[in-house]
């Protein structure tokens, strides 16, 4: 029988996202194609999602307007808490 990996029942997930793609501006947030931005995936907690951005951002030194983000999924996953008008 192999050991399970996964987290207790009672521990919470922290999923977060991490993706990027080239903005429209060096000082904004907006993106030159949204259709096209490259979703580097979804992690089980902030250390690994940290380190798959690390390493995107790395990749892509070179281009000044390539811009990485790390997304805490489970802040928008929990009911509980109020969101930010969109």
């Amino acid at each position: 029988m192999s050991k399970s990996t996964s987290l207790p029942e009672s521990a919470p997930q922290h999923l977060h996202l991490v993706f990027g793609g080239e903005l429209k501006t060096l000082n904004g947030n907006e993106f030159r194609e949204p259709d096209s931005l490259d979703v580097v995936g979804i992690f089980p907690d902030y250390p690994s999602a940290y380190a798959a951005w690390k390493s995107a951002a790395q990749r892509s030194v070179d281009n000044a307007m390539m811009r990485y983000f790390v997304v805490p999924l489970h802040r928008m996953l929990d009911m509980t808490q109020p969101t930010a008008a969109t």
